[in-house]
């Protein structure tokens, strides 16, 4: 393999019979393979490049070996050509360079979907550190493309006095760099169809250059050249990735025996990280030259038999979304030597061998390897990488799904639910809208203190790239979003939770003093009351949309039985998440309308609660559980209490980040508690706030358990921790005098509060055709009966809680008390 083109096609040379030199391409498209031209002699092909309408093609290459010049005393003939040859058909040939320095050639080509143009524009490099563009013009005669330019064809000098250049294809790109007294600056010039170029980019870096040859990346590929030299050339690829990533990687071969440095310049948040790894037992012989992989999402830092680190681009600033592996897990078949280039996103090609090959990470080997791992760096870092790639992959998800189920009680230093969660929902949500990467959450990790054994990394602060461009469109406009974002302090732009958690805790005190919406309680100020009231009707449509979002998603009967009730507290957080998380958009993305970020925003928290749904149906698929676990006369299996205690894992993953859960939930939760759990366990669970007591659950308890002595101590248990305004709602579902007697006990504690100071002065009303002879009851009832006069009712819903309801209850309670029958 000598080149690839932009458009995917390949280059590449043979020698036939007669030891003639062949040039072919090869189609990745079609398979197919076409013959471009043949030199009738052996030659060191050292470059070559063909023309997007493949009528011209640009040949480099080494006549003579020095050894072969001075034998053949042929000192007046040039070491190197640069030709140019007009191959539709083979026709003329025109010497472009011919001279004693290496020199090499590439075409630029238009962007995709352009018409046939008969103007080329080609690249040519040459060693004495210089580049330049020509301008060749083609025409037709006689059914043949010719060149037009009979004398000297045009060209213009585009860099000069550079160290380092490399050739992005795909994106007309050409990165070089100009070194200086102590330091070095990068440059980058940008080629546009329209035969323009310009210099955008410029960067200091601290990386001191001493070599005095040219070392170029994807110009060619010399085999003879590359693998004589390597480790004397400076070994520095610049990588770039679709989300406006920038990196430059950079290593020099190190005289320290068994260690080996690399430093990874992640210009686009404004720091490097240079890692130091301590090798295992090496051949004194072997090249201990790193070799750096583009992966688009990461960049790869490979030493064959020994490590391959992938670096995560877009979040290097914690080492955990990294995975550094060693032995078999970072061997790489195809790949045993260190001549490895990376001319094209995820693919590789072996310089020793000519060999070009597509790279990717394998499904089935990164399940096996977070399946396997025994440290939470590796874990975590594996569990992002899934994330990552198997967005799309519902079978691929599940499975992760189940070695978080698994793996709730092993990983020490995170909560992998948070993790999967976030990650996911930040997977799924940025693609959406540029920046919206910069906004939301990607991890539920302040910092990260691991260590990588046999691995040390240096983080050091350096200077951001100076772009010189205006309204410029894809990669670059991402790229100048980036360091828009790190001027601007980016840890500072994602949404967080703390004003949410703080402004749930206030409103649900407020929330749990009604009992179904719009039953608010009374505000000593009117202008309060109207105020808070309107905003948690805006609150509530706010949750209502969410869950109406959600339904439109998901048509198919729920196997888990959540979104079947009301659950105001969860809905409460819904609609304060969608309030909070909009405000948080508007100020950030002002180019982006308002009904755009209302979906957004939307789409945000029904993922969040699809994505908790999603857990929970694998998690009920696996453990093979019924749609219906509400039947409290049995105990629970092995396999529901296993769903319990993943229930209260999410729960506390969800309380840790202030994050809403589907409705029904807690009473799921609950139902489980209630049937797995002994009583003493279960109501220190409920005290604790690991189970919350749901009137679904609490009223089907008190209905359908019968008033056996156990059921008895259960149903009081909860009865006595219900919040008031629940316990009013749930208590007349039980027919029991120890309910009455609770009930009734209450009833005169609120009577009596609202009594103060005044004193009885109404007439007392007649209660009983018989009056009752017991006088401190007397007493009590005629000053409740007063209290009840004046208008106060705490009971308003339940008529049969009254003054006479107390005062029979007390009967029945001294009567059973004292063991006689009551009639």
């Amino acid at each position: 393999v000598i080149n690839v083109e932009r458009n995917g096609k390949i280059i590449y040379t043979w020698k036939g019979n007669q030891r003639n030199t062949h040039i072919g391409l090869y189609d990745l498209q079609t398979k197919q393979n076409e013959h471009l031209y043949m030199f009738e002699k052996d030659l060191r092909i050292i470059s070559c490049s063909v023309n997007n309408e493949r009528t011209l093609l640009a040949v480099s290459f080494c006549q003579y070996t020095e050894e072969e010049r001075v034998s053949r005393l042929l000192q007046s003939v040039s070491k190197y050509l640069a030709l140019l040859i007009e191959i539709h058909p083979i026709n003329n040939v025109r010497v472009l360079k011919a001279v004693d320095s290496c020199v090499r050639v590439q075409f630029l080509y238009p962007a995709e979907g352009r018409n046939t143009s008969t103007e080329s524009r080609l690249l040519l490099v040459s060693e004495d550190k210089y580049i330049e563009q020509f301008d060749v013009h083609v025409v037709a005669e006689e059914d043949k493309m010719v060149i037009q330019n009979s004398g000297q064809l045009p060209r213009a000098r585009v860099a000069d006095d550079l160290i380092w250049a490399q050739w992005d294809m795909m994106e007309q790109r050409l990165f070089y760099i100009v070194p200086k007294e102590s330091t070095s600056t990068l440059k980058c010039v940008q080629f546009y169809p329209d035969e323009n170029f310009n210099s955008v980019l410029e960067s200091h870096l601290d990386i001191s250059v001493n070599d005095t040859q040219l070392k170029l990346v994807n110009f060619g590929y010399d085999y003879c050249q590359d693998e004589d030299v390597a480790s004397k050339y400076l070994n520095l690829q610049v990588f770039t990735s679709k989300e406006g990533g920038l990196c430059v990687c950079y290593s020099l071969a190190s005289d320290i025996p068994d260690e080996i440095m690399y430093s990874i310049y992640f210009l686009h948040k404004g720091y490097s990280k240079t890692f130091k790894v301590s090798l295992e037992r090496t051949e004194s012989h072997q090249l201990k030259e790193v070799a750096f992989m583009n992966l688009d999402y990461y960049v790869a830092a490979y030493l064959p038999g020994q490590f391959l680190h992938l670096l995560n681009i877009q979040h290097p600033d914690l080492l955990c979304y990294s995975l550094f592996l060693t032995g078999e897990a970072a061997r790489i078949d195809k790949l045993q030597n260190c001549s490895i280039r990376s001319p094209v996103t995820s693919t590789v090609l072996d310089c020793h061998v000519g060999s070009m090959y597509a790279m990717s990470i394998s499904d089935s080997a990164l399940l096996q390897f977070l399946q396997n791992s025994k440290r939470d760096s590796e874990r975590l870092a594996a569990l992002h990488c899934a994330l990552l790639h198997f967005r799309h992959m519902e079978d691929l998800e599940m499975q992760v799904i189940w070695w978080i189920s698994e793996n709730l009680s092993t990983c020490h230093s995170f909560d992998p639910i948070q993790e999967f969660i976030i990650a996911s929902l930040y997977c799924r949500m940025c693609p959406e809208t540029l920046n919206l990467d910069k906004l939301l959450p990607y991890t539920s990790l302040l910092d990260w203190i691991g260590i990588i054994p046999g691995v040390t990394c240096a983080t050091d602060i350096i200077s951001l790239p100076v772009l010189k461009f205006q309204n410029s469109k894809g990669f670059w406009e991402k790229l100048n979003s980036n360091l828009e974002s790190v001027k601007y302090a980016e840890p500072h732009l994602h949404y967080h939770n703390n004003v949410l958690r703080r402004e749930w805790r206030n409103l649900s005190e407020e929330v749990n003093t009604f009992c179904s919406f719009g039953d608010f309680c009374l505000f000593t100020n009117q202008r309060e009351e109207r105020r808070t009231t309107a905003y948690l009707r805006t609150i509530f449509e706010n949750a209502k949309k969410v869950l109406s979002h959600l339904d439109t998603w998901d048509s198919e009967e729920r196997l888990v039985p959540l979104f079947q009730e009301e659950d105001y507290q969860q809905q409460l957080l819904m609609g304060l998440m969608v309030a909070q998380l909009k405000d948080h958009l508007m100020r950030h993305l002002r180019y982006v309308g308002k009904k755009k970020i209302d979906q957004i925003v939307l789409d945000y928290v029904a993922n969040l609660l699809d994505l908790v749904h999603r857990i929970m149906k694998e998690v009920w698929r696996r453990y093979q559980l019924h749609s219906c676990v509400f039947c409290f006369d049995e105990r629970g299996s092995t396999e529901e209490f296993a769903v319990f205690h993943i229930m209260s894992r999410i729960l506390e993953a969800a309380n840790g980040m202030c994050m809403p859960l589907p409705p029904g939930f807690h009473t799921l939760h609950l139902g489980l508690g209630v049937r797995c759990l002994p009583l003493h366990t279960l109501l220190h669970y409920i005290d604790n706030g690991v189970l919350h007591l749901t009137e679904t659950c609490v009223r089907k308890l008190l209905k359908d358990l019968d008033d056996t002595e156990k059921n008895e101590k259960l149903k009081f248990s909860i009865v006595m921790r219900l919040p008031e305004a629940l316990g009013r709602k749930v208590r007349q579902f039980w027919d029991h005098p120890i309910n009455a007697n609770f009930i009734a006990r209450k009833y005169v504690k609120l009577l009596l509060e609202k009594l103060g100071n005044r004193q009885c002065s109404r007439p007392i009303p007649e209660r009983h055709s018989v009056p009752v002879e017991f006088l401190p009851l007397n007493y009590l009832t005629n000053t409740l009966a007063e209290i009840e006069n004046q208008g106060v009712h705490p009971y308003e819903k339940q008529d049969h809680v009254n003054v006479r309801f107390v005062e029979e209850t007390a009967l029945k309670h001294t009567v059973t008390l004292l063991g006689l029958k009551y009639s």
